[in-house]
């Protein structure tokens, strides 16, 4: 009951029309943000943070908290129609989403992405206004040997990722792995693998390799074509352009899915939502009746890392709001906002700011929903924009995807770099090796080396610390139980095979 008081009064807050205007211009100018490569909530939160000094403590962290996660939904558009990921974590949706639209149904991929971002938005809100609590004091329990065993999960759905040669997966994902290595060594100070080159002393950008891989590549391998790359079908009628009800049928599990994976795995700081969205796609591939559509343009392969980017936002304002914990650079500045108007989030929160709190959670309420009829509407007007012959479509690509790049740093290196990464993504591409393990050895190399040698610092050197701890060990389990499914599966197939023979 006092939760249902609360939450009253939070929805009072929330709808004043000064609030419910900043809202919008949170979730606005987070959508507008989320489709530039390069910048992402962070930048985008830490550039505006300065203009909410005078603003009203409430309506400020309501407009940061809608420019978190409109950015959140925004990256899906450029990887679904362009094949560019903005962050890491719409990676995931660019193996489905971009070939939904070589297939003709972009605007069915925008719009799953969209609902699937309403509905776990949804999720990750109503789970924060619950269990807040209990959860954020079970993520206290994660230490350096839990989290190097979750990055050895999250690397295992490599197998997920495969598609017709596991060897070659592999071989990609230990690229990432070294590419991750490049740069200071956090705890030596040595410079690893820089080549005497002052511009790889802080490692390779996630962004130039994406990019690169993904997009320049995409562009690359089409030019090779004879007939000049194949051309995007649009349909025609406003009925084809938006999903379905068998898309929406197709995506229930995968909704639930994302939304539920997407929210606790936020919960633990510095997980982050990339690990999230590999692990709901790869989990959504593994119990579906029909795992060889993934790759293929396979609606759930949308709906289920979408809905985990954005119910992550959920779960990663969890530690922020209740244990004054950010578990990414985002809630970061968001501490700093809070801190800033004079307040320290921590479990006295609810009760020395309700007004703060229950204004917050109604607010991300009212901002999905904005996000919905915001972006829903849209869809068709994105769809357009493959309609574009070819020699218009390629250099906008091209130069949407190298305006991404610097403005990560400003460093005309970093274009020099995306280039290289475009012709190994079209030697990839030649040579049937997938690029989304890649950037899966990448994204998680770093915290999986961090978290192994803390672990080893906590232990003076002993490994059994990493297999004695229940949770991590629970992890490493699953983590080999993933990575032995393919052998059990192809024992299966030949003990099927011999039974038919001898029948």
């Amino acid at each position: 009951m006092e939760m249902l008081a609360g939450l009253m009064q939070g929805f009072a807050v929330a709808l004043e029309p000064m609030n419910l205007f900043w809202c919008f211009v949170g979730v606005f100018f987070g959508t507008v943000v989320g489709i530039l490569p390069g910048l992402g909530p962070s930048a985008t939160v830490a550039l505006l943070l300065p203009l909410t000094a005078q603003m009203n403590p409430t309506a400020g962290l309501i407009m940061m908290s809608g420019i978190y996660y409109g950015a959140k939904y925004g990256g899906s558009t450029t990887s679904i129609l362009l094949n560019v990921p903005g962050e890491s974590a719409s990676v995931v949706t660019c193996i489905d989403g971009f070939e939904m639209a070589k297939r003709g149904r972009a605007g069915p991929a925008l719009g799953i992405a969209a609902i699937s971002s309403f509905v776990a938005g949804t999720v990750g809100v109503l789970l924060l206004m619950l269990i807040a609590p209990p959860v954020a004091e079970f993520a206290l329990r994660f230490g350096p040997p839990e989290y190097f065993a979750l990055m050895v999960l999250g690397l295992s759905m490599v197998v997920l990722l495969a598609g017709k040669s596991l060897i070659k997966a592999l071989l990609a994902m230990f690229i990432g792995l070294w590419l991750a290595t490049i740069g200071v060594d956090l705890f030596t100070d040595n410079a690893r693998f820089t080549f005497d080159r002052v511009e790889l002393v802080d490692g390779v950008h996630f962004v130039v390799v994406a990019i690169g891989t993904f997009a320049i590549g995409e562009v690359l391998a089409n030019l090779t074509h004879k007939d000049g790359g194949q051309m995007f079908e649009v349909p025609k009628g406003l009925r084809n352009l938006m999903p379905n009800w068998q898309d929406i049928k197709d995506s229930r599990f995968a909704f639930l899915n994302g939304s539920l994976v997407g929210f606790f795995i936020g919960v633990l700081p510095g997980a982050g939502s990339t690990i999230a969205s590999f692990v709901s796609y790869g989990i959504e591939k593994a119990v579906s009746r029909h795992p060889e559509k993934f790759g293929t343009g396979a609606v759930e392969g949308v709906a289920a890392p979408e809905a985990a980017n954005n119910s992550e936002t959920g779960g990663a304002l969890v530690p922020l709001l209740t244990l004054g914990i950010p578990g990414s650079a985002t809630t970061a500045i968001l501490l700093v906002a809070l801190i800033m108007w004079g307040m320290r989030p921590g479990p006295m929160l609810i009760q020395d700011h309700p007004t703060i709190f229950w204004g917050l959670v109604a607010s991300m309420y009212i901002g999905n929903v904005m996000l919905l009829i915001l972006n829903l509407p849209l869809v068709p007007l994105f769809a357009q924009v493959l309609r574009l012959p070819a020699y218009v479509l390629y250099p906008v690509i091209l130069g949407v995807s190298i305006i991404g790049v610097y403005s990560v740093d400003e460093r005309l290196f970093d274009v020099w770099m995306v280039g290289g990464f475009g012709l190994l993504g079209y030697l990839m591409r030649r040579l049937d090796y997938p690029a989304a393990p890649l950037i899966l050895g990448l994204v998680l190399g770093d915290f999986m080396e961090r978290a192994l040698r803390q672990s080893l610092m906590m232990s003076a050197g002993d490994l059994s610390i990493i297999y004695t701890r229940p949770m991590a060990v629970t992890m490493l389990f699953l983590a080999v139980a993933i990575l032995l499914t393919p052998m059990f599966r192809r024992a299966n197939a030949w003990r099927l095979k011999a039974a038919e023979q001898e029948i």
